[in-house]
């Protein structure tokens, strides 16, 4: 845990009290602040209040003698509507910030110089992270990862020499999180999303900026510039003085870090470097992943990681859970776990990373469903539907992909799986990447690509990814 000195002997207002909201209660608690903690959920003041927390409905209370207001990034800041804690603290005059924000100001007080690399983007932050996380540890650093994956910020160790923080933010976190100073801040990629809760493209793009844009002097700013404004924020950033480091998947580069056949290269005055290759780490396939690596690579480096060690690290990453993770194989047949796939974007990196696929997909629909998928088609040797959304998915097949409604994810696991071995091919995988949430058969992604999981190493005969 991280305690939290800032706001010793002041009282402080907690709103949100899942993970992340109950470590920030137990950090200020250990630092010396007076913590008043609440929650929309009864049931969650109810769990806080036994956590040995004072808790309270903050509407009935008085404001005035609150420093800050500590906000659940569930909560909406702005869009739709600013949340009515949020409306209380502006009409008392405190700040209201999150969990990362009280990080940044520990490590500004006790441990300026410890490495903090921050990264963010629309797709991909998550992948990135790990990446990132398992290339430190295999340099040696004592690697603590949270943030928007797995673990709340505050739960990690301190920051200390020799100890690198590797966090995954969401849009959600950097608007709380206004003197946001990574040592490397990465930006990946920016699409349209949450506009529900950011107005408008323009300004989801402008929060994303401000993660890289805030890095710290005599950091790093590294940025994808595959797409129109991210592009434009490595120039906006650059011009402010900060050192940017553009990476492109698409395109060679001038000066920067760019791939070129699975080589990552980096370009620096007219002269060109390898960095490290990628080609046949199969925990990386795929362009989404190239840029991933290629982001990760310039990260390292930045942060004094040696080539060799850097390419040795590439080869032994074993993937993130759920996104492109090789379960085993059965004979030729690789199995896949992506049941973070969870719209259509996301099923397309999978499905654009092989050739001769056995594609299990459905659960509940996103709007749109599959249709922008029809260029994958061709790739797809059979479809096993499952979930609700099965009767949609075999309309938009139609036809064109063989394919079999199997309801539910056991009987799609055996199907294909027999298919699979009988099919002759020299490369057959068979994919779990739904497309879809998982709500109507399962509580969340993780629990549906731990039971396919369990069913693929049920069978007989498979054996793990060497």
């Amino acid at each position: 845990m991280i305690p939290v000195t800032s706001f010793a002997g002041k009282t402080v207002a907690v709103l949100g009290l899942g993970g992340s909201g109950l470590a920030s209660c137990e950090a200020l608690k250990a630092g010396g602040a007076e913590v008043i903690a609440g929650d929309d959920s009864a049931e969650n003041l109810a769990k806080a209040a036994q956590a040995g927390f004072v808790t309270a409905d903050l509407r009935s209370v008085p404001w005035t003698n609150f420093a800050a207001l500590i906000l659940t990034p569930g909560a909406p800041l702005t869009h739709p509507a600013p949340h009515w804690s949020v409306l209380l603290a502006r009409e008392a005059g405190i700040e209201v910030i999150g969990d990362i924000e009280l990080f940044c100001r520990e490590r500004r007080r006790h441990a300026p110089d410890a490495p903090f690399v921050a990264i963010t983007g629309t797709n991909g932050k998550s992948t990135t992270t790990a990446l990132i996380a398992h290339l430190m540890r295999f340099a040696g650093y004592d690697a603590q990862m949270g943030g928007n994956i797995g673990t709340a910020i505050l739960s990690l160790e301190p920051p200390r020499m020799g100890r690198v923080h590797v966090i995954e933010m969401s849009s959600y976190q950097i608007d709380l999180s206004p003197s946001l100073d990574p040592t490397v801040g990465i930006l990946l990629n920016i699409s349209e999303d949450h506009i529900d809760r950011h107005g408008t493209l323009a300004h989801y793009a402008a929060v994303k900026e401000r993660l890289v844009s805030g890095v710290m002097p005599q950091g790093t700013a590294i940025v994808g510039v595959d797409d129109i404004h991210s592009r434009n924020a490595a120039d906006r950033i650059e011009q402010s003085g900060t050192r940017v480091v553009r990476v492109s998947v698409r395109n060679p580069l001038a000066d920067g870090v760019y791939v070129e056949h699975e080589t990552i290269l980096r370009a620096s005055g007219g002269a060109r470097s390898e960095i490290a290759r990628i080609g046949g780490i199969g925990s990386l396939r795929g362009l989404h992943n190239a840029q991933n690596a290629a982001c990760a690579a310039a990260c390292a480096l930045a942060l004094g990681v040696g080539r060799e060690v850097l390419q040795n690290g590439l080869r032994s990453f074993p993937g993130l859970a759920h996104r492109m993770e090789q379960v085993g194989r059965l004979g030729q047949v690789l199995f896949v776990n992506d049941s973070k796939g969870t719209n259509a974007d996301a099923a397309a990196h999978a499905l654009s990373s092989f050739a001769d696929i056995f594609w299990i997909a459905g659960g509940k629909p996103k709007v749109g469903g599959i249709s922008g998928l029809t260029e994958f088609f061709p790739r797809i040797r059979k479809a096993y539907l499952i979930g609700e959304a099965a009767k949609e998915f075999s309309e938009t097949l139609g036809t064109r992909v063989a394919h079999e409604i199997s309801e539910t994810l056991d009987v799609a696991v055996a199907n294909a799986a027999r298919d699979a071995q009988a099919s002759g091919l020299a490369d057959p995988v068979v994919l779990l990447s739904p497309a879809c949430a998982s709500f109507d058969q399962y509580r969340n992604f993780e629990i549906r690509g731990t039971k396919f999981r369990d069913l693929v190493n049920a069978l007989p005969g498979v054996k793990p990814v060497v």
